[in-house]
């Protein structure tokens, strides 16, 4: 294991995630629902953030594999990180733009944002295999989800004190406070990506002579990568099982805050309750990092999907703050359990030297998974002017995920790889 290396791939995780928080998580949603779509139907507001977030993640969903093949053939991994993760940088920091009515603005930003966000953890996540080992890659995944929890967190606890006494920084209201907020979202995500910038670099590779464009052949390996991977039955079979229940876990994280808004939590509450679950997912995820070595991965993530499941449930009879406090207590006890164990189960399986493409697929099947469920949400409150039906909908994606895990054999898995 390079410690430089790990200790850059951590930290980058550690910057962006503020992200995750910030932005698609707690402030922006508040702040979109009250601020940008203000004038609209409440149920509108809530069902246009769905609806920009299925957009957002088709589009990553559909550049993924593509160009994940693009990176492996030229080794270029870093290149592309580097791209996408300045647009989400630049998108945070122009939301500080946003007024009020600016909901068209608020989405194209959220949508390219989140493309910067998405599109460079599949790089990102392709640099796990090259700078650890079998005996390690579990507990350098956690660690990442861990140290990512702890960044978004801080910045978050920051940006929530600035929001809510906005007047200690000189700041003259609470609108301003959020606008700073987005930015500084964009710096901190910049801040914290310059050690991995500076330790990783891609594997050298002999590389064939090129006589097409690389969208051609990024095309025709993702062509040839879906003939591949039928090869490879537990990989795929892991993948259909992480289509469904990541689908239920993206649209927690992604429409929890305007859920709670919609059935009228105050918003102080709501962020406050994002923060419990940030810090409250430090301990936990590195728990589930110590929990997989005892058990297996696969056992302790059917465990944190369970979980899940009762969270959903839960949900639909959410009422107060108190019940949104619990249930963010919940969430943080297994979200970057069953995160970082899926990416870890997920990177055992993979065949050397297709890192970047095949988790090209990894990113395709959580990003397309998480279309539908945001979707669903929005077009279930849009219809029936409540999103209670939305929220007990997403029950179908974490039994079928538990179902298809069940089936998966890890190890036979591995050897399918070598």
């Amino acid at each position: 294991m390079k410690k430089k290396k790990v200790f850059g791939w951590i930290m980058y995780d550690f910057g962006n995630s503020a992200f995750a928080t910030t932005i698609m998580a707690a402030v922006l949603p508040i702040y979109y629902y009250d601020v940008a779509a203000k004038g609209i139907d409440s149920n509108l507001a809530a069902s246009y953030w769905g609806y920009s977030q299925s957009i957002a993640v088709l589009i990553v969903a559909l550049l993924a594999p593509i160009l994940g093949a693009i990176s492996d053939f030229s080794s270029a991994k870093k290149k592309f990180l580097r791209f996408f993760a300045y647009m989400g940088m630049i998108a945070s920091v122009l939301l500080a733009f946003v007024g009020e009515g600016d909901y068209l603005f608020a989405s194209v930003l959220l949508i390219l944002g989140t493309i910067g966000f998405s599109g460079g953890n599949v790089f990102y996540d392709a640099f796990l295999p090259e700078i650890t080992d079998e005996r390690s890659i579990d507990k350098v995944s956690a660690a990442g989800f861990a140290w990512g929890y702890i960044g978004g967190g801080i910045l978050l606890a920051i940006n929530l004190l600035m929001i809510l006494k906005h007047e200690w920084f000189g700041i003259s209201n609470a609108t301003l406070a959020s606008q700073l907020a987005f930015a500084s979202v964009g710096v901190w995500w910049f801040i914290f990506s310059l050690p991995l910038f500076k330790h990783i670099q891609d594997e050298k590779k002999i590389i064939a002579k090129r006589n097409q464009s690389y969208v051609a052949i990024g095309f025709g390996r993702v062509a040839n990568t879906f003939r591949e991977i039928k090869q490879y039955k537990q990989l795929l079979l892991f993948l259909f099982a992480f289509w469904m229940y990541n689908d239920g876990i993206s649209t927690i994280i992604k429409m929890a805050t305007i859920y709670g808004r919609d059935i009228n939590i105050d918003a102080n509450s709501l962020i406050i309750a994002l923060l419990v679950t940030q810090f409250v997912g430090i301990p936990c995820t590195f728990f589930f990092g110590w929990l997989a070595s005892k058990i297996s991965a696969k056992k302790a993530l059917l465990f944190s999907l369970y979980v899940y499941l009762g969270i959903v449930i839960l949900g639909y009879f959410m009422s107060s703050a108190l019940h949104f406090y619990l249930l963010a207590i919940l969430v943080g006890f297994v979200q970057g359990g069953a995160q970082s164990l899926s990416r870890s189960i997920y990177g055992r399986m993979v065949p050397k030297n297709k890192q970047a493409e095949f988790f090209g697929f990894y990113g395709i099947s959580s990003k397309f998974a998480a279309i539908f469920g945001p979707f669903l949400f929005a077009l279930v409150g849009q219809l029936t002017g409540s999103s209670r039906l939305g929220i007990i909908s997403l029950v179908i994606f974490f039994i079928g995920g538990i179902a298809l895990l069940k089936f998966v054999n890890i190890e036979k898995g591995m050897k399918e790889a070598q």
